[in-house]
């Protein structure tokens, strides 16, 4: 089995995202990219997509971005969560996939995460890439309005 999901961290239980540990998972996605996906950073461009969540967009993460070369980051509309990534997807897939789970460790959560990773073939990724210039083609036309799903 090929393992096309790059990479994925869990946060310790209680814990919430701010922008230290965003530029933190930054660094460690730019390791996975040189580490799995190399060709990718050998062509120089890399095209980051992004929710406008806080940690996200404050400066710390802003500057951090600009220090990864060859990175793009898409600007995500203000008023079009539904084209979010967390939205699009993986996420529903993932959500599904959790649909009357509940798991008795943390360990027993990893081991679902890897199992459902490890499913999800090549086509299963790109379908998704390809569905996005759909996605925001519906924000372009609304001229960054809400966007209904």
């Amino acid at each position: 089995v090929t393992l096309y999901f790059l990479y994925y961290e869990l946060l310790p239980e209680n814990q919430t995202i701010n922008s230290n540990k965003y530029c933190s998972r930054l660094d460690h996605l730019e390791a996975a990219l040189n580490e799995k996906r190399l060709e990718l950073v050998n062509r120089k461009h890399i095209i980051l997509h992004q929710d406008n969540a806080r940690p996200h967009i404050s400066l710390m993460s802003r500057q951090k971005l600009l220090h990864l070369a060859g990175w793009e980051v898409l600007i995500h509309s203000l008023y079009s969560p539904d084209a979010a990534p967390s939205d699009f997807h993986l996420f529903q897939t993932l959500q599904n996939s959790l649909n009357g789970k509940n798991f008795n460790s943390l360990e027993d959560c990893k081991r679902h995460l890897e199992q459902f990773f490890a499913q999800k073939d090549k086509k299963f990724w790109e379908d998704g890439i390809m569905k996005l210039p759909e996605e925001w083609q519906k924000v372009v036309e609304q001229k960054g309005e809400y966007v209904a799903q």
